[in-house]
Formats: structure tokens, C-alpha cells, sequence
């Protein structure tokens, strides 16, 4: 059956580049049919430039949005409805706030990952989204969720992290960067969100079935045929056959941490320690983690009759969250740390900022929350890192009914709309003539970090849907770049002009990032950091 498959593609593929040159013949490079967006032909519409540039969907998105005078445009392909791409910060505030009851996410949307996300709080819609932002809302919005927050990082820092540069520095060892940071983040999210710590800086079958079911279900958003996928999904073979085996995986995994919690909580009301016993038994993180205990945040959705009595609905609430709590961050890093090894300028100033706030609150093991506050170049480093190269390159809406966009476009009932952040990120009519410049200052005034509008840097998405831990994944990726550009020099053997990205349901680096690590010897003076210009 691989092999007909692998036949009809082929033939299928040979059958539309004959139109495609027939069409070059008869209609010149610039044919009639085609309109504002991809080329288009008769019948097949702009299914063939689509195959053309899959492999670089987001380059060739990027391109068909930067030649549109409003940054939007519209294709078609065969056997489906009209899809809106767009780039226009307009737009997009139109879709995600002005007209947000008609921008759900609509049941294509849902039906790609829902065997991988279910019915969580990110592949949700109406009610069920509503009352699951409302329970996750309640926890974001603690103090105390912040604080035990940055503790569990801090002590995941110097408990784990360090002592793995440590090794890796002294035995002049290569180390996957992206690897160690996509563990890392396991681990903090599984601490804060769902009270257990799966110890994950060593090996783990549960992250690589996970990995390959976002790789690979983020594919059948760029399916050449509709709904083929469910063809393979019904005769469980190829891609579909993969994707179920990992979610079975993750399944059970997710399964466990609620079981877990389940008995943890029983457990808990049946002999509770005192506060006094508990902490000589438990370390710092571990005794904030005994305070914090049923206060986690799948504990007060397990609270509420809504979603308690719903194991699979738990579950679901720990997949999204583990997809939100690792996978953005450890890509935002990954690139972050890409890029300082060809900006060795930004480096050195965020040295000299690391130093000055050494020198204002004292030299301590970790940085607290004020002493992270106040890293406005970091900050800012770290944000112009993600207008580049943003975890969530593209989200995608379904059109409830008919509207028009600010910027004249018509959207059709059923009709698609997406919106590109990588785009975005790389528009002269947004960021200037400097667009595909990596510079920090664009973001500060007079030192301080000034941000943007979030419908023209919809980084942590915006309205509505706004990300609730955007606060607490700056507080985490600043911990992190902090520490190890303080202590470390960081190498790359093979540095690429721009590494390939693998297109997964988040932006990853293709391969890791391969680095090697020196310990710092160096000290930069604050006197010598470039001020930030305004912007």
C-alpha cells in the first residue's frame, strides 16, 4: 500500500507541474489567473506553488506578505476553502479582539490536534475554553504562584543545570543546547503546574514521543490533499500510525501525573505533616512545594466539579500545558543563545548589565525577582530574539461568518484566516528598514524596556487569549540566560548563516545547537555597555 501511495504521489506531482508549465507557456510569467497572493492556475488554483515551498512554507509566506501593499493575502487550493494569510497588525487585532466571538478556532483547527491536544485549553473553543481559561486565570494571577515559580527555576539552576555545564565545561564536551533546555523546562513546568518532578536532564522516553506528535501533527496543517490524512489515520499507516503510537505514550504519561496528584491529595488529607516536621525533611524548593501543595494549578482544576469528575479532560490540561511551559521557552532560548554567538556586542552588554546589577543588590547564588525586573537590556535582547524567531510562527482562525478586515480584505463564512508572527517579525512596514537586524535597543528608551503593541508582536498572542504565563516565562528565560552567560563562554564548532528550523507546532532548531562551553574569565565594566538608544 506505501508503495501505491508513493506512485499516485508521484504521478499526481508530475500531472501538476505539466499544467504548471503549460500555463508558463500560454500565459507568460504573469499569467491572468492569478491574483493578489500565490500564483494561481485554472482548477488546481495555487496548489502547485504550494508544493513547491512547503519545505519553507514560512520563507515563502514571508515573501508573498512583504510584496502586498496591505501585508495580506488570499490563495486557494483544490478541494478546499479560501484561506486568508495576513501580517497586518490591523487584522490582527480585528481578529484576535474587535471581532474575536467570529475568530474562533474552528473545528479544522481542533480536528489536527485533537488526537495529540484533546480538548485542552489550547485546541479549545466556547465554553470549554472559557471555563478552562477562567480555573488557569485564578492560579496566573497569585503571587505566591510567582514566587515558588522562580524558586523551583532557581533551584533547578543550581541543583541541575549548573552542575551539567560544570561537566561539560571542564571536559570540553559537545552538549545540545536545545536538548538540555527543552529538559529543563520539562521539569520546571511539571514542578509548578502539577506538583511532581520527573527529573528530566536525564533520558526520558516520555519527551521524545512527545516531540515527534507535535513534529508530526503539525503537518497535517500543510497536507497537499484535504483531509488525506484521515485516510491514514483510518488505515493506521504512515505519518498517522507514528502519531498515534507517540499519543498513546503521552497519554499514559499524562494519565500518571493525574493518578499521582489524585493519590497525593488523598494522601495529604488523610495524615497531614506539620509545617515544622516538613521542613527538616524538605529542601528550600521541595518546602515551598509542601506549601503550595493543592495549590498547583491541576489541583484546582481536579477542585472544581467541572473538570474533576473528567480524567481525560485532566489530562488534556496537562498536555497543553506541558506544550506551553516547555516547548516555547526552550525555543526561544535555543534561538536566543544562537544568536549571541554573532553578536558578540549584545553579549557584552548584557555582561556589563549582569555586572552593574551584581554591584546595586550584591553578589548572591541566584537573581531574585527585583534583580530580574531590572534587566531591561536582557529583556530586550530576549524579545528582539522572538520578533525573529517566534516559538508560535503562525496561528490559524475559522471565519464565522462573512466580515471584512481593516485593511479591505473579505473573509468568507468557513474561510481561514492565519496570522504569520515570523512574518510579522520580518515587515519593513512594521519594524523599518533594519527589520532583519537583531538589535536589542529598538525595544528600550533611555535604557528602559518599552514594549509594543501585542497586535503588532503577537509573540504571547493577544485579546482574549493572551498568554497567562507570558510574566513567568520572561522570569525563567532570563534566570537561565542570566546564570550561564555570567559564567560561561559559549562556542558553536559549525555556525550556519541562519539554521534550519524544523516546523513543528513551535519553531525548533533542526539538529539541536551543538555548543561547547568555557568557563568566563573576563570582567566587563558597566561604563562600557552601549546605551540603549530610543527607538
Amino acid at each position: 500500500m506505501a508503495l501505491l501511495f508513493v506512485f499516485y504521489s508521484l504521478f499526481f506531482l508530475s500531472f501538476l507541474l505539466v499544467i504548471r508549465h503549460f500555463y508558463h507557456n500560454a500565459l507568460g510569467p504573469n499569467p491572468k489567473v492569478s491574483y493578489l497572493g500565490p500564483k494561481a492556475y485554472p482548477i488546481v488554483g495555487s496548489l502547485i506553488e504550494f508544493m513547491l515551498n512547503r519545505h519553507r512554507f514560512l520563507e515563502w509566506t514571508t515573501e508573498l506578505l512583504s510584496r502586498s501593499p496591505t501585508q495580506t493575502v488570499t490563495h486557494w487550493r483544490l478541494g478546499r476553502v479560501p484561506d486568508v494569510v495576513t501580517a497586518n497588525p490591523l487584522n490582527v487585532e480585528h481578529m484576535l479582539k474587535n471581532n474575536f466571538e467570529n475568530y474562533p478556532k474552528g473545528p479544522r483547527f481542533i480536528s489536527f490536534l485533537h488526537d495529540f491536544l484533546g480538548d485542552g485549553i489550547f485546541n479549545a473553543d466556547g465554553d470549554t475554553w472559557k471555563i478552562q481559561r477562567k480555573t488557569a486565570s485564578f492560579q496566573f494571577s497569585t503571587k505566591s504562584l510567582r514566587t515558588f515559580m522562580l524558586s523551583v527555576v532557581q533551584s533547578e539552576i543550581n541543583q541541575r543545570l549548573i552542575p551539567l555545564l560544570e561537566f561539560v565545561s571542564s571536559s570540553q564536551k559537545l552538549i545540545d543546547l536545545q536538548d538540555v533546555l527543552e529538559r529543563f523546562a520539562f521539569d520546571n513546568v511539571c514542578k509548578v503546574a502539577f506538583g511532581s518532578d520527573p527529573a528530566c536532564l536525564g533520558e526520558n522516553a516520555f519527551l521524545a514521543a512527545f516531540e515527534e506528535a507535535t513534529v508530526l501533527s503539525a503537518w497535517r496543517f500543510l497536507g497537499i490533499v484535504p483531509h488525506f490524512w484521515k485516510v491514514l489515520k483510518f488505515c493506521h499507516v504512515a505519518s498517522e500510525k507514528k502519531i498515534s503510537d507517540c499519543v498513546r505514550v503521552v497519554h499514559v504519561y499524562a494519565n500518571g501525573i493525574v493518578r499521582a496528584r489524585y493519590a497525593g491529595m488523598e494522601s495529604n488529607d488523610q495524615d497531614l505533616m506539620s509545617p515544622s516536621a516538613a521542613d527538616q525533611m524538605l529542601g528550600s524548593s521541595d518546602k515551598q512545594m509542601n506549601e503550595m501543595n493543592g495549590q498547583d494549578l491541576i489541583s484546582r482544576f481536579m477542585a472544581d466539579q467541572r473538570f474533576g469528575s473528567s480524567d481525560e479532560l485532566l489530562r488534556d490540561v496537562v498536555i497543553s500545558f506541558i506544550l506551553a511551559g516547555r516547548d516555547t521557552t526552550s525555543s526561544a532560548l535555543s534561538r536566543f543563545f544562537w544568536l549571541l554567538t554573532c553578536h558578540p556586542e549584545v553579549e557584552k552588554n548584557i555582561l556589563a548589565e549582569i555586572q552593574n546589577i551584581r554591584e546595586t543588590y550584591g553578589h548572591g547564588q541566584n537573581f531574585g525577582y527585583e534583580e530580574l525586573k531590572d534587566m531591561h537590556y536582557l529583556h530586550a535582547s530576549l524579545t528582539e530574539s522572538m520578533r525573529l524567531y517566534p516559538p508560535v510562527p503562525m496561528d490559524s482562525k475559522h471565519c464565522l461568518k462573512d466580515d471584512v478586515l481593516p485593511d479591505g480584505t473579505f473573509v468568507g463564512k468557513g474561510w481561514f484566516i492565519t496570522y504569520s508572527a515570523y512574518a510579522m517579525g520580518r515587515m519593513e512596514a512594521i519594524w523599518g528598514r533594519d527589520y532583519a537586524e537583531f538589535r536589542p535597543d529598538r525595544w528600550l528608551q533611555k535604557g528602559v524596556f518599552s514594549p509594543v503593541s501585542s497586535f503588532k508582536y503577537p509573540i504571547f498572542h493577544a485579546g482574549p487569549r493572551l498568554c497567562l504565563g507570558k510574566d513567568m516565562a520572561y522570569i525563567q528565560m532570563k534566570s537561565i540566560a542570566a546564570c550561564i552567560i555570567e559564567r560561561y563562554e559559549i562556542k558553536i564548532p559549525e555556525r550556519q548563516k541562519d539554521h534550519p528550523y524544523t516546523l513543528s507546532l513551535t519553531l525548533r532548531m533542526r539538529g539541536g545547537l551543538p555548543i561547547s562551553l568555557r568557563e568566563r574569565q573576563e570582567s566587563i565594566a558597566y561604563g562600557d555597555m552601549i546605551d540603549g538608544s530610543d527607538s
